[in-house]
Parts: structure tokens; sequence; C-alpha cells
């Protein structure tokens, strides 16, 4: 969920669709537990101990039973009822777990679920499209945007008003300012026909000039010189006399 952009509209919104509140990133322990990645404002409330949590697509419950900020580094740790060992652990990894969100989902005015950012469309102040909102994730407190799909390739936005002019995902508009993030699209290249691509320099045609020949007593000896040339004694034969 996410607090960015103060141009939404004043009604709170509550939604009816589950959640997605974690993604699990790893195991601790045998006795079952995972490491996750938060996805939520309300880390205390959504991973209590006694709420329930489903993997995505699934209706099986995963009751908290014990969870835990990591001391040492971001993050939670849960451990659910259902989950016994490390091997039921691993089968969690790289899920994301959500909750049946209900009246207490509501949000105040101004916050954005993430699954309402994805897929918004992304413009520049000039009204240059610049791709929508591939996804969401948390940097140092902060959430960043990941947009994607238009001139300018893939870049991320983080979620303050220094880059965000207009965040209204609910009428799919977002709208930031290219300047201030040192945007610049990529440079094109050109294809192999285009007129004004840069041309490869050209090789002389015609024979080649051959080599000049070595002057006479410089130079290697040549292959009969070396035949007539007189024989160097050995040194070993001085020494067996």
């Amino acid at each position: 969920m996410t607090q960015a952009g103060q141009t939404a509209r004043d009604a709170t919104t509550i939604a009816s669709d589950p959640l997605v509140v974690a993604l699990v990133r790893g195991v601790h322990g045998l006795r079952g537990a995972v490491r996750v990645e938060i996805l939520t404002d309300r880390p205390e409330q959504r991973y209590a101990v006694g709420s329930v949590l489903h993997r995505e697509g699934s209706d099986e419950p995963l009751t908290v039973v014990w969870s835990s900020a990591v001391s040492d580094g971001p993050g939670w740790r849960l451990q659910f009822a259902e989950v016994h060992d490390r091997s039921a652990a691993e089968d969690l990894k790289g899920s994301y777990l959500e909750i049946d969100a209900g009246p207490d989902a509501a949000l105040p005015r101004g916050a954005y679920f993430w699954h309402e950012v994805v897929g918004t469309t992304v413009t520049a102040t000039d009204g240059t499209v610049l791709g929508t909102v591939q996804d969401v994730y948390r940097s140092g407190g902060a959430e960043v945007y990941v947009i994607s799909g238009g001139d300018f390739g893939e870049f991320d936005v983080p979620a303050v008003r220094d880059f965000i002019r207009i965040f209204a995902p609910r009428r799919g508009e977002i709208v930031v300012d290219t300047d201030a993030l040192d945007l610049a699209p990529p440079k094109r290249r050109r294809a192999p026909g285009d007129p004004d691509r840069p041309r490869a320099p050209r090789r002389r045609s015609g024979p080649r000039r051959p080599k000049p020949a070595s002057a006479p007593g410089t130079g290697s000896p040549t292959a009969a010189d070396a035949d007539d040339a007189p024989a160097r004694p050995n040194p070993f034969d001085v020494l067996a006399d």
C-alpha cells in the first residue's frame, strides 16, 4: 500500500480483492519459519499472531503463530501453524502471501494499494508517454515505481513530490518530472540502411606493393645461404679433448 500522491480523491476505498502483504524470500531455522519481504505499511497488524494469510491463488490458510521483525536486516520472520518443518517452508519460497481484505482495509486520503498503481500510464510534464508502472518495491523505507514500455526504456521513480507532479492511479494518470529525474532517452541505434549511419572507410583496390628485399649483408640469411655458411665449431668438442 502506498501513501504517495496527495491528489487522490477524498473518499476512502475499500478493496474487495485479496491484498498481497508479503513475499517469502527465505527460510529460518528448522521448524518452518520463513523470512518475508514487507509489502504492507502495517506489518504489525498484517503479521500479528492469529492473522490468516494465503499463498497467492490458494485458499489454504497460513495462520500466524509467531512473528518478529528482523533485527539485523529488512523484513520479518513468520511462523505458521500449518508449516511444521524446513522442507514445507522451502515450498513457500518465492510465493506472495495475501490477506482477505475487509472493512479494515479502508484506505485514508491519498493512499493506494500497490495493485492499483501497477499498470498505470506514466507521462512527462509535456505529455510524452514514458510507459506504464510494471512493479513497486521498497528501498530505504520509501516506495519506488518501476516504469517501462516507452522510448526511455526501464527506469525507477521514487515516490516523492520532487519527481512526481500528479499521482492519480484510479483515473489512470501519473505525471513525472523528467528534468528532476535527469532522464534522457537512450541513444538510437542506427539501422544498417540508415543514410545518416557513418560509413566504414573503404579499402583501396589494386595490386599490393611488393615488400623490399633485404640489403646485402643485412637481415637473416636465406635457406640456400644457410647451407653454404661454414659450420661453427662445437665448444663441447674442445671439452671432450
